[in-house]
C-alpha cells in the first residue's frame, strides 16, 4: 500500500460509513424508494466512470426497441442545463450531456431521451409527457436509491473489477463492494473477445463473495468502421491523430495503433468540454504535418465537437469518429432472455395490480 493510500485511508473509512448508513436506511425503508408501474431497467456501476454504460444502454435499446416504447433517463452529466429536459431537435451535447445526446442522434424517434437529476421526479413526468412509454432505461442510477428498478444490471471493468478496488478517495468505488448484492445481473465489461474459462471461473468466484450467486456475463467492445462527421466521399487517411476525452483511453489507443499509423494522441479527461484553444492546437499540429492526416475520435467526443463554435476550425479537416457496440463473449442469448423475462414479469404484475 502506497504512502498516499495510507493517508487517504481514514477518509475512505468515513466515506464507507456515510454510504453504508445511507444504503441501510433505504434497505429498512426509513428512506423512501419508489417502484413504478412501468418496467424500469437500470444500468450502473459501483465505481466512477469508464465501465461501458453507454454501449450497454445502446445494446438494450437495439434489443428491445421493437417490442417496447422506450424512454432513456440519464442525469445528463456535463450539460450546461439543469432540471428535467426532454430531448428535441434543438438540443445538443451541451444541453443534454454527451451520452444522452448520443442516444438521441443514434435512435432519433425510436426512443425518447430524457435527462434529469432526480429520477423519482422525472419518471412520472415522462409517463405524463409520453403515456405510451412501456419501458424506462435508467442510465447510471445504481446509487440513485429513490427509484427501485425491476431489473438492476451492474457493470464492472475486466481490468479493474470492483472486488479489487477501494472506496473513494483511496480508489474509485462510490459505495462498498457488498452493494453488488443489489444487482440482478452482473456484466464484466471490456474483456477480450475470447476469455479463458478458468479466468471466467476465478472472476465469478471473486464476484460471488460480494454479490452471491448472481448471473455473470462477459462482454467486449466491438469497434465499427470509422464514420465521417459530415457526409463525404473522402476516406479516412492511414495516418491519424487521435482525440479523446474518455475515462479509460488506453484500449482505444491500442486499437487505433493496431489499425492506423497513430501520429499523436490528444488526451483529455472524461466528459471534457473542449475549447476553441484545444481544437486550434489540434489543427495547428495537423497543418504542420507534411502528409495528410485525419482526426479520429470517439462517438461521445464527436457529439461534443459538433458544437457550432468549432465549425470554422473543423471545416477543412478530415474528421471521423469510431462507433462501438457491446457484444457478449458467450451466452448473449441467455442475457437477452433474462432481460426480456424480467420486463415481461414486471409488465404482467403491473397489469394485474391495475385490474
Amino acid at each position: 500500500m502506497s504512502v498516499l493510500s495510507v493517508l487517504l485511508f481514514p477518509f475512505a473509512v468515513i466515506f464507507r460509513i456515510a454510504t453504508g448508513i445511507r444504503n441501510h436506511l433505504y434497505s429498512i425503508g426509513h428512506k423512501k424508494s419508489f417502484q413504478f408501474e412501468v418496467p424500469v431497467v437500470n444500468v450502473g456501476n459501483l465505481n466512477i466512470g469508464g465501465s461501458g454504460k453507454t454501449p450497454a444502454i445502446e445494446y438494450l435499446i437495439r434489443l428491445l426497441k421493437k417490442e417496447y416504447a422506450i424512454a432513456t433517463l440519464s442525469r445528463g452529466y456535463g450539460r450546461r442545463t439543469r432540471g428535467l429536459r426532454f430531448a428535441s431537435p434543438n438540443d445538443n451535447a451541451s444541453t443534454l450531456g454527451d451520452e444522452p445526446y448520443q442516444f438521441y442522434r443514434n435512435f432519433k424517434e425510436e426512443v425518447k431521451v430524457v435527462v434529469g437529476e432526480d429520477r423519482a421526479f422525472a419518471i412520472p413526468n415522462i409517463l405524463q409527457e409520453y403515456p405510451e412509454t412501456s419501458l424506462i432505461l435508467l442510465d447510471d442510477a445504481y446509487q440513485h436509491r429513490r427509484v427501485t428498478p425491476h431489473l438492476n444490471i451492474l457493470l464492472t471493468d475486466f481490468e479493474k473489477p470492483f472486488y479489487n478496488d477501494f472506496l473513494l478517495p483511496m480508489g474509485r468505488l462510490r459505495e462498498g463492494r457488498k452493494e453488488a448484492q443489489r444487482a440482478d445481473i452482473i456484466i464484466v465489461t471490456k474483456c477480450n473477445e475470447v476469455v479463458d474459462e478458468e479466468v471466467k471461473k476465478n472472476v465469478k468466484r471473486e464476484i460471488s463473495q460480494y454479490a452471491g450467486e448472481k448471473p455473470v456475463f462477459f462482454s467486449f467492445i466491438q469497434y465499427g468502421t470509422p464514420q465521417p462527421f459530415q457526409q463525404t466521399l473522402v476516406p479516412i487517411q492511414p495516418r491519424v491523430v487521435l482525440l479523446s476525452g474518455i475515462a479509460k483511453p488506453q484500449p482505444l489507443e491500442n486499437y487505433v495503433s493496431a489499425n492506423f499509423e497513430l501520429i499523436k494522441h490528444f488526451q483529455f479527461k472524461d466528459h471534457y468540454l473542449y475549447t476553441l484553444k484545444d481544437i486550434a492546437q489540434v489543427k495547428n499540429f495537423i497543418k504542420s504535418q507534411e502528409e495528410k492526416v485525419s482526426i479520429l475520435t470517439t462517438e461521445k467526443d464527436m457529439v461534443r465537437l459538433l458544437d457550432p463554435k468549432f465549425g470554422d476550425l473543423l471545416l477543412d479537416l478530415d474528421c471521423f469518429f469510431l462507433p462501438i457496440e457491446m457484444d457478449f463473449v458467450k451466452n448473449g442469448l441467455e442475457f437477452d432472455n433474462l432481460v426480456r423475462d424480467a420486463i415481461e414479469k414486471a409488465t404482467v404484475e403491473s397489469n394485474s395490480e391495475s385490474e
